[in-house]
């Protein structure tokens, strides 16, 4: 007898056996693996994204370059250096003294042959002391020398009268072969030397400290220059 093609249970025998058919767990192990290449694809890095961020934040700490390093040290030294070495000149450099006003005194024999002879043979400087430029009208038979920051002169005039101190009591120190009579300003804190063993007098105010070189070489030039004599203070 021929089957009935209307049989439920035929139906139901064929759908579950049918060739090729898939299991209800085979279509859902496929959907996962579908999904999941899906993700592995997203997660490729694309132009813009983070990782081109990394990529210029590497750039950008790149380190600087060894000369430009150099430079950046050596400029700040070579400026201090610089400034260094201006100084060190500006403090050997000679300072500009204003010219010396002196004031007059009575000097009779100012023209006199001794005076003459004397003055052109003292020499420019007097130890640490330079030749001043004197303000005009400056006094006859007069030179000047200064230290060469200024300061208290040391200053030689020719051709004076007799000191009033000057007498036949006064003590005299001779020093490279000229008789000295010393007379001290306390005010002033100089003392002043007059040489009176020459045809006319002498004085040569020294300020305290500036050592002997003043009095040691003038006394060579007047002894180079001068002759001597006797000499002749006042009554007592």
């Amino acid at each position: 007898m021929a089957a009935d093609s209307s049989d439920p249970t035929a139906a139901d025998d064929r759908d579950d056996t049918s060739p090729g058919g898939d299991t209800p767990e085979a279509t859902t192990d496929q959907s996962a693996t579908s999904s999941a290449d899906a993700s592995s694809t997203d997660s490729v890095a694309k132009p813009g994204t983070d990782a081109d961020t990394d990529a210029d934040d590497d750039d950008a700490s790149t380190p600087y370059s060894p000369a430009l390093i150099a430079t950046a040290v050596a400029l700040p030294i070579v400026l201090i250096v610089g400034v260094l070495v201006a100084a060190v000149i500006a403090l050997r450099a000679p300072v500009e003294r204003e010219p010396l006003a002196l004031g007059p005194v009575p000097a009779p024999a100012a023209d006199s042959p001794a005076c003459q002879a004397l003055l052109p043979a003292l020499p420019a400087d007097l130890g640490e002391y330079t030749k001043s430029t004197l303000v005009e009208p400056a006094p006859p038979a007069t030179r000047a020398w200064q230290h060469p920051d200024g300061g208290e002169p040391i200053v030689l005039r020719c051709g004076l009268d007799r000191p009033l101190e000057f007498n036949r009591a006064s003590p005299l120190t001779v020093i490279d072969g000229v008789k000295w009579f010393q007379v001290r300003d306390e005010m002033g804190k100089v003392g002043t030397w007059f040489a009176v063993d020459r045809e006319t007098y002498i004085a040569l105010t020294v300020p305290d400290g500036s050592g002997t070189d003043a009095i040691q070489t003038v006394s060579g030039v007047i002894t180079a220059n001068l002759p001597a004599r006797e000499p002749t203070p006042g009554e007592l």
